[in-house]
C-alpha cells in the first residue's frame, strides 16, 4: 500500500479541496504475456468522473477502455473502474527500445491523479541450462557441491533439486541446503545419498530439467584386526604359524579401494619335541634286613620325561624275600641297646662339630664378601677384560688378551656366576675381576685375517647368496657361539649386537651384516611414504635367537606423534616387504622392538633378516634432515671450475658413499655440511650462488637458480642427489674464489654456504676424510663387551627379581633413561638384560663405565641389603 501511494501524483486544481482529489482503490500491477494470451490491467479511483490509461506516454483510444460505475458505500461518492487489454503484438512493437508500461490517470473536479506505472513483459524460460551438475565419484563422509546455473528466463526461474526424482527437502534433512546460487550442497556424504541428482528450473511460462548428475559415494576398505596366532603346523621340530586379517573393517563399497598390504603373516615357530621316559638300570640288591627281605630300585631318568613325554610304565622298587644273619625276628638284647645309644651319642657329637666348622667358614666368607659402598670398585670392575692392564701388586688379576689370530680362543676359568643364594649384587672387596675358576670353555671365531673372499665363496652356496651385494666393502661377518659378540661397518653407524646367550650353547652360527645400496634392492614406496634409513641385511635369514639381537643403523627423521607414522619394514621370505612394527603403537609381536633417538634407532629382533625405516608423512609439517655437502675439484687445470652440492639423507653411511665417489673424482671439501629440515610441503629445493666477483669469475647457469623436485629428494630412493655450478674464471691467474651458495625449500627453511678458498692449494683428500671408526669390522666374546661377563650376570641376578622399595630393573632403566620401554622390557625373561644390551648398542665403544657403575650403586644405596656406606 505504502509502495502504490508513493507511486500516486496528485494535481489539485487551484482553490479546491484536497479531500475531494480522485484516489486510487485499485492501481496497475506488473503482468507477464504468456505464450500469446493478451493480459489485463484494471484501476479504480474514487471520486472520479474520468478515468483513462496512457502506456508508454501514448494515451489509450477511448474505445479500448472498459468502464464500471458505482457508489461507495459508506461515503456515497461515485466510484469508476476502468479495464484495458494488453496484446503481445503491443509489447513486441517497442521490443528492445523500452519496457512497455501503463498508467491510470483519474479526474475530478478538484484535480487529477496519476496511479503507479505497470510493466507488462514477455515471459519465456530458454531451455540450455548455463551449468548444469555432473557426475562425481567420492569418498564416504567427504562434502559435495552440486553447481547448477538455470537457463535465462523471465521471470528468473526458481529451482529445485530431485533426488532419484524425488523433491529434495532442506526443511527435512540437516545434511543437505542449497546456496544462493542454487547449488546443491551435502555437507557429510552417506551412502544413502549415491543416487541421481537433477536440477529443476521453472517459472510461469515452463519447467525444466538438466541431465542427471549420477554421485557416487564410496568406500575405501579398512583391515579388521589380526587373529590370534595359530598353533604351530608340525608338532615337533620347526614349523610356521600364522595369522590372518579381513578387509572388512570397512568393507569396500561402490568402487573403493581394498586394502594394501598381506592379509596374512607367517612366523616361523619350533615345538619340541615328546620325550618319553625310560628306566635306569636296577641298582644292586640291599643287604638281607631284619625283615627277611631285601630290595632295589631304579629311576625314570633314562631320560627323563619332558615336553609331554609319557611317564614309564612299572614299579620304581622291587622287594625280594632273603635269609641272613640278620634274619631274626627275636627282640634285642639290653647289650645292643646300650650299642645303639653310643653310636647315636658318636653321630650327634659329629653333627656340631660339622655346624661349627660351617659357621666359621661362612663368618670368614663373609669378610671376603662385605657389602661395597664406593661406586670406584665398582667403576673398576667394569674393566673389559680383554684390555686391564696388568699391576705388579696385584698379580692375581687377569691380564691376558685373548688371540684374536687364531681360530680357537681358550680362556680359563667358569663363565657362570657363583650362586650364592638370594643376596642381591654382594660384590667382594677385592678387585672385580679376580681369578675365575677352573672350568675351561673354547670359543671359535673367524680370523679377522682371514680374506674376504673366501667367507663369499662360503656365502655362494646358500639359497639367499643371489641377494646380498656383490663384494665386502660394506661387509663385516663373523662365527659366533652362546658368548656371543659385534659386527661393524665402519663409518656407517651400522652394527649388530649378538649378547651372550643369544646363541644356543653347542650351536655356532656364522653371521654376517651388510648395507644395501638402494639400486640394488627394490623397496616399494606408496603416497607420502619416504624411506628413513639405510636398507640393512644381516643373517643367515631364519636363523633363530633365543634372546633379542640389536640391529643399530643411522636415521634421517625428526620424528613426532603428530606428523609422522614410522614402520619398521621386513622383507620376507618370498621377497616382499611386511611392516612388522609401528613405532608408538603397541607392537602386536615380542619378536621386534625399536627404539628410536635423535639420530639412531636400535631394531630388538629375534629374526635375522633384511631391514628398513620406512615414514609416512600426516601433516605437511613433517620434515626430513637433510647433509648438505660442497665439493669441488682439488686441481684446476683449465677455466672451467665445478662445484657440486650435494643434498643427502642425513646418515653416516649415504655421507660414507660420497666420500668415496668424490675421493675418485679428486674432490675436496668446501666448508662445514649444514643440515636442513626438508618438509613434506610438496615445494622443490632451490639451489642458487650470488655475490661471486664478476671481475674475475662468471657463472654459466642461464637461469638464476637450480632445481631439485620435490618428489625426487622425499622418496629417499635417489642417495646422491646434486647440482653442479659451473664457473669459468676470466684469467689463468686467479686462484682465488669467494661467494655464496644459497640452498633453501620454496616456502620453507634454507641454508648458506660462505664459499672462500684457494684452488691453486694442494689440499689432500685425508685432510678432511671422516676418520675410520676405530677396531675392526667382527668382534667376538668378551672383547665385544664394555661390561665383563661375570659382573653382567651379577647385575642381571640381582636387579631382575623384584625388590624391595623398588630397587631393581625398573630403577635402572629410569636412571638410564629409558623407563617409556618398560612394558617390552618386561616381556623378557631377562629384562636387566635387555637394558644391558642396549647400553651395550648405544654406548661401544666409548662408553662411561663411571657412569653406568654409579646408576647401579644408586639402584643398591635404595635397599639396604644392597649396598652399605663405608667410612672413608
Amino acid at each position: 500500500t505504502g509502495a502504490q501511494q508513493s507511486a500516486t501524483v496528485a494535481n489539485p486544481a487551484s482553490g479546491a479541496s484536497p479531500d475531494l482529489l480522485p484516489h486510487f482503490q485499485l492501481e496497475p500491477e506488473d503482468v507477464y504475456i504468456v505464450k500469446n494470451k493478451a493480459v489485463s490491467l484494471a484501476c479504480r479511483a474514487t471520486p472520479a468522473t474520468q478515468i483513462y490509461f496512457k502506456c508508454n506516454g501514448e494515451w489509450v483510444h477511448q474505445g479500448d477502455h472498459v468502464t464500471q460505475h458505482s457508489t461507495d458505500r459508506s461515503t456515497g461518492l461515485p466510484v469508476m473502474e476502468v479495464r484495458i487489454e494488453v496484446t503481445r503484438q503491443q509489447v513486441e512493437k517497442i521490443f528492445g527500445l523500452e519496457e512497455y508500461w501503463c498508467q491510470c490517470v483519474a479526474w475530478s473536479s478538484s484535480g487529477t491523479t496519476k496511479s503507479q506505472k505497470a510493466f507488462v513483459r514477455i515471459a519465456y524460460l530458454r531451455k540450455n541450462f548455463e551449468q548444469e551438475p555432473t557426475a562425481r565419484e567420492v569418498s564416504i563422509e567427504q562434502g559435495i557441491v552440486l553447481p547448477c546455473r538455470p537457463p535465462e528466463g523471465i521471470p528468473p526461474a526458481e529451482v529445485e533439486w530431485l533426488r532419484n526424482e524425488e523433491l529434495v527437502d532442506p526443511e527435512l534433512d540437516a545434511n543437505v541446503y542449497v546456496t544462493p546460487e542454487h547449488s546443491l550442497v551435502l555437507r557429510q556424504a552417506r551412502l544413502a545419498d549415491t543416487a541421481n541428482y537433477t536440477c529443476v528450473a521453472k517459472n510461469i511460462v515452463a519447467r525444466r530439467r538438466s541431465a542427471s548428475a549420477a554421485i557416487t559415494v564410496y568406500v575405501n576398505g579398512g583391515w579388521s584386526t589380526w587373529t590370534q596366532w595359530s598353533g604351530c603346523s608340525t608338532s615337533c621340530g620347526r614349523g610356521w604359524q600364522k595369522r590372518s586379517r579381513t578387509c572388512t573393517n570397512p568393507t569396500p563399497l561402490n568402487g573403493g579401494a581394498f586394502c594394501e598390504g598381506q592379509n596374512v603373516q607367517k612366523t616361523a615357530c619350533t615345538t619340541l619335541c615328546p620325550v618319553d621316559g625310560a628306566w635306569s638300570e636296577w641298582s644292586k640288591w640291599s643287604e638281607c634286613g631284619t625283615e627277611c627281605t631285601h630290595w632295589r630300585s631304579r629311576e625314570c631318568s633314562e631320560p627323563a620325561p619332558r615336553n609331554g613325554g609319557r611317564d614309564c610304565h612299572g614299579p620304581e622298587l622291587d622287594t625280594r624275600n632273603c635269609t641272613s644273619e640278620l634274619c631274626t625276628h627275636a627282640a634285642p638284647g639290653a647289650e645292643d641297646v646300650a650299642l645303639y645309644v653310643g653310636l647315636v651319642a658318636v653321630a650327634v657329637c659329629l653333627v656340631l662339630l660339622l655346624l661349627v666348622g660351617v659357621l666359621v667358614y661362612c663368618r670368614k666368607k663373609g669378610g671376603l664378601d662385605a657389602d661395597v659402598a664406593d661406586s670406584s670398585i665398582l667403576t673398576a670392575g667394569f674393566q673389559p677384560v680383554s684390555i686391564k692392564p696388568s699391576k705388579a701388586d696385584n698379580p692375581s688379576l687377569l691380564t691376558i688378551q685373548p688371540d684374536l689370530s687364531t681360530t680357537t680362543m681358550t680362556y680359563q676359568g667358569s663363565l657362570c656366576p657363583r650362586q650364592d643364594g638370594p643376596a642381591k649384587l654382594q660384590l667382594p672387596n677385592g678387585h672385580l675381576l679376580s681369578p675365575l675358576g677352573a672350568g675351561r670353555h673354547t670359543l671359535h671365531h673367524s680370523s679377522p685375517a682371514a680374506e674376504g673372499a673366501d667367507f663369499v665363496a662360503r656365502l655362494s652356496t646358500q639359497s639367499y647368496f643371489r641377494s646380498l651385494p656383490r663384494g665386502t666393502n660394506n661387509m663385516a661377518y663373523g662365527t659366533f657361539n652362546f658368548l656371543g659378540g659385534r659386527l661393524m661397518i665402519p663409518n656407517t653407524g651400522i652394527s649388530l649386537l649378538i649378547p651372550p646367550d643369544a646363541i644356543p650353547r653347542g650351536k655356532i652360527y656364522e653371521v654376517y651384516l651388510t648395507l644395501h645400496k638402494q639400486e640394488e634392492v627394490r623397496l616399494p614406496l606408496a603416497g607420502c611414504q619416504t624411506l628413513l634409513s639405510p636398507i640393512v641385511s644381516c643373517g643367515p635369514p631364519g636363523v633363530l635367537l633365543t634372546r633379542p639381537a640389536i640391529l643399530a643403523m643411522g636415521h634421517c627423521v625428526e620424528a613426532s606423534a603428530e606428523n609422522w607414522s614410522i614402520r619398521l619394514k621386513k622383507q620376507s621370505c618370498e621377497g616382499t616387504w611386511e611392516d612388522v612394527l609401528q613405532l608408538g603403537a603397541e607392537p602386536c609381536t615380542e619378536l621386534y622392538y625399536c627404539q628410536l633417538e635423535a639420530q639412531a634407532c636400535y631394531v630388538f629382533t629375534e629374526q635375522l633378516g633384511r631391514f628398513a625405516l620406512v615414514g609416512e608423512s600426516l601433516s605437511m609439517a613433517a620434515s626430513k634432515r637433510l647433509k648438505l655437502v660442497l665439493f669441488a675439484p682439488a686441481a684446476c687445470p683449465s677455466l672451467e671450475y665445478n662445484i657440486r652440492v650435494y643434498c643427502l639423507s642425513d646418515t653416516q653411511d649415504v655421507l660414507k658413499e660420497v666420500i668415496q665417489l668424490e675421493k675418485q673424482l679428486g674432490g675436496q671439501l668446501i666448508g662445514a655440511p649444514r643440515v636442513l629440515h626438508f618438509k613434506d610441503s610438496y615445494h622443490n629445493l632451490r639451489l642458487s650462488i650470488h655475490d661471486m666477483p664478476s671481475s674475475l669469475w662468471k657463472s654459466k647457469l642461464l637461469a638464476s637458480y637450480q632445481e631439485i623436485p620435490f618428489y625426487h629428494i622425499w622418496s629417499g630412493l635417489q642417495p646422491f642427489l646434486h647440482c653442479t655450478f659451473t664457473l669459468e674464471r676470466l684469467s689463468t691467474s686467479t686462484c682465488e674464489l669467494a661467494c655464496k651458495i644459497w640452498v633453501w625449500q620454496v616456502e620453507g627453511d634454507g641454508q648458506s654456504f660462505t664459499v672462500n678458498f684457494n684452488i691453486a692449494k694442494d689440499t689432500r683428500f685425508s685432510d678432511w676424510l671422516v676418520p675410520d671408526e676405530v677396531g675392526t669390522p667382527a668382534l667376538v666374546g668378551p672383547s665385544a663387551f664394555k661390561i665383563p661377563f661375570l659382573i653382567r650376570q651379577k647385575i642381571i641376578s640381582s636387579l631382575d627379581p623384584p625388590g624391595t622399595r623398588g630397587a631393581d630393573w625398573r630403577t635402572l632403566a629410569q636412571k638410564l633413561n629409558l623407563d617409556s620401554h618398560l612394558s617390552f622390557f618386561a616381556s623378557k625373561a631377562s629384562p636387566t638384560a635387555m637394558i644391558l644390551n642396549l647400553w651395550e648398542a648405544r654406548h661401544f665403544p666409548n662408553g662411561n663405565l663411571s657412569q653406568l657403575a654409579a646408576a647401579v650403586a644408586e639402584v643398591g644405596k635404595q635397599d639396604g641389603a644392597l649396598f652399605s656406606e663405608a667410612e672413608c
